[in-house]
């Protein structure tokens, strides 16, 4: 059987300056992830990530967690995230304070719903970002690759919200607001499983979180 794992990374730096930064959280959610997978014996044929520093440091954390090499793993562009600054500024041009309430954070993911709606329709154009048709095509653009280069294999992906839930609702043909919602629910190193043939992908499950299935890790549940 030939299996598609796709990571979201460990929890981020939302609210920083940098959010593209690994949490101490983020580092320890990782490196959990990669222990519960050694535990059961998991291997990986093949490894692709985002290029993003996020995506790098769970991969790392992953591996250190697996006991593996963490140079063997090929980078795609395409399985980067969108730039939520953006996607926001293009219906709120006006700036927004650092959320630090949790009235702000409803506001933020308020206004971030609205804004991949805008985008996802073409209504918009976020600076400095691809339209929506370009971005679909970078995730479906890795898709492609795994079916076509490892028929038989088990491949680990560690990408971003954004680009597994797109690639959830592109197999499922979803709607861009189901496609949304699946995005806005994801959690940090969630697993998301997809089976798949030379001709297509399965869901199998999605945003799913075994590694911290217990009581010791039962505040290491983050959402950005």
């Amino acid at each position: 059987m030939s299996t598609l794992y796709l990571v979201r990374h460990g929890q981020a730096s939302f609210g920083a300056d940098d959010y593209d930064n690994l949490s101490e959280l983020g580092h320890r959610q990782s490196e959990r992830l990669g222990e519960y997978w050694r535990e059961r014996g998991m291997t990986f044929d093949a490894v692709i990530t985002g290029t993003l520093r996020r995506h790098r440091q769970t991969w790392e954390g992953i591996a250190r967690g697996l006991g593996l090499s963490r140079e063997d793993v090929l980078p795609w562009p395409g399985l980067n995230e969108y730039d939520s600054h953006a996607v926001i500024a293009a219906i709120h041009p006006a700036k927004l304070e650092k959320p630090d309430t949790p009235e702000m954070y409803r506001h933020h993911f308020r206004l971030l719903r609205d804004g991949l709606t805008s985008w996802m329709q073409g209504r918009t154009s976020p600076e400095g970002m691809p339209s929506y048709i370009d971005f679909l095509g970078g995730v479906t653009s890795a898709l492609d690759h795994v079916r076509d280069r490892h028929h038989g294999a088990r491949v680990l992906v560690v990408s971003s919200g954004g680009p597994i839930s797109t690639a959830v609702g592109h197999v499922l043909g979803t709607s861009p607001e189901t496609t949304i919602e699946l995005n806005l629910r994801i959690r940090n190193t969630a697993v998301t499983e997809f089976a798949f043939t030379p001709k297509r992908h399965m869901l199998v499950t999605y945003n799913t979180l075994p590694h911290l299935d217990g009581p010791a890790w039962q505040d290491w549940v983050t959402y950005a």
